[in-house]
C-alpha cells in the first residue's frame, strides 16, 4: 500500500511538472497573501520584502494604440515554429510603457520589464506556415514548417491582479516587481480563467493529478495503519485469537487494555509525520516553499 501511495504521488508530481513553470505561476497566484495597494506601498517604503498579491485598475499616461484603437500599456508578440511536435519561439517583440496599478488614491508602479512567464492574458493567435512570415523568419528555418504568431496585450482600461514583491525603484517610487526568487505575475482575468489559460485550456491533467494525490494519501495512511496496528481490520494477526467467552484478564489482575494502544498511538503520530514529510517533498518538487517571506 505504501509503495502504491509513493507511486501515485510520483505520478501526480510528474503530471504537475509537465506544465513547466506555468504550474508554479498558478500556485503562486493562488497562494500569495492578498493586501491592498496602500499596504504594498507601505511595505515598499519600509523595505519589508514579501511576495504578495494586489488588485486594481491599470493606469498610464503613455498608452499606445493597437489596430482596434484600444489603449495599451504592454504588448508581447511571439513568433513560433512547430518542429518535433513542439512550438518553439524564434522571435519575441515586446512593447511596453510605464504603467501603474491604482486603487482609489493609492497607486504603485508595475515593473513591466519583469513580466515573462507571469503574463496571463487571453492570447490572440494567427496560424500559418513559416513562409508566410517573410523576412521575419530566420533564413535557416524550413519555410514549410507550421508557424504561428501569438499576441498578448494589456490595456489601460482593464483591472488586473498582480503578484510580486513591493520595493522602491531607482527613482524612489514604490514599485511591484519580481523578487525573492519568484516571478512577477499579472493577469487581467478572473482567477479561475487564469488557471484555465495556464493549464492550456484543458482540465483533464489537473484533475488527474488531484485524483492521484488523493489516492496517494489514502494508500499511505492505509499502509501505515497496517504497519502500526497489526490487529486492525487491514491486517491478519499471526497470533491465535482467544476463544469466544474466554477471560482476557491475567491471573489476579483487573480488566486490562485489549490490543496495543501504544502502537496505535505511535501509528497515528507516524501518519501525521508522514503527511508533513510528503507535503514538504511535494512543495519542494513543484516549485519551492510557499512562505511569502522566504526565497523560493
Amino acid at each position: 500500500m505504501i509503495l502504491a501511495g509513493v507511486a501515485a504521488l510520483g505520478g501526480a508530481i510528474g503530471i504537475l511538472r509537465s506544465f513547466g513553470p506555468r504550474f508554479r505561476v498558478g500556485r503562486l497566484l493562488s497562494t500569495a497573501p492578498v493586501i491592498s495597494i496602500g499596504e504594498a506601498v507601505e511595505r515598499a517604503k519600509s523595505g519589508t520584502a514579501a511576495y504578495v498579491r494586489i488588485s486594481g485598475r491599470i493606469d498610464s499616461e503613455a498608452e499606445f494604440e493597437d489596430g482596434d484603437h484600444r489603449p495599451l500599456v504592454l504588448r508581447r508578440t511571439r513568433f513560433e515554429a512547430r518542429a518535433d511536435d513542439r512550438w518553439a519561439n524564434f522571435d519575441i517583440v515586446r512593447e511596453t510603457v510605464a504603467f501603474e496599478l491604482r486603487e482609489g488614491l493609492d497607486a504603485i508602479v508595475i515593473a513591466g520589464d519583469d513580466l515573462d512567464v507571469g503574463l496571463i492574458v487571453i492570447p490572440r493567435e494567427t496560424v500559418g506556415i513559416v513562409g508566410d512570415l517573410g523576412d521575419r523568419a530566420p533564413a535557416d528555418l524550413d519555410r514549410r514548417l507550421p508557424a504561428r504568431v501569438v499576441v498578448e496585450q494589456v490595456s489601460s482600461v482593464e483591472h488586473a491582479m498582480v503578484a510580486g514583491v513591493p520595493s522602491l525603484a531607482a527613482d524612489g517610487s514604490p514599485c511591484m516587481g519580481a523578487g525573492l526568487g519568484r516571478p512577477l505575475i499579472l493577469t487581467t482575468l478572473e482567477q479561475a480563467e487564469a488557471m484555465r489559460i495556464l493549464a492550456g485550456g484543458s482540465s483533464r491533467r489537473p484533475r488527474l493529478a488531484v485524483a492521484l494525490l488523493l489516492v496517494a494519501m489514502a494508500c499511505l495512511i492505509a499502509g501505515l495503519i497496517m504497519l502500526a496496528v497489526p490487529g486492525s481490520a487491514f491486517a491478519a494477526s499471526p497470533d491465535p485469537t482467544a476463544a469466544l467467552g474466554s477471560d482476557t484478564r491475567s491471573s489476579g489482575q483487573g480488566p486490562g487494555l485489549v490490543g496495543a494502544p501504544l502502537a496505535a498511538l505511535f501509528g497515528v503520530a507516524g501518519i501525521a509525520a508522514l503527511a508533513v514529510i510528503a507535503t514538504l517533498i511535494f512543495v519542494r518538487a513543484t516549485g519551492g516553499p510557499r512562505s511569502p517571506d522566504e526565497p523560493g
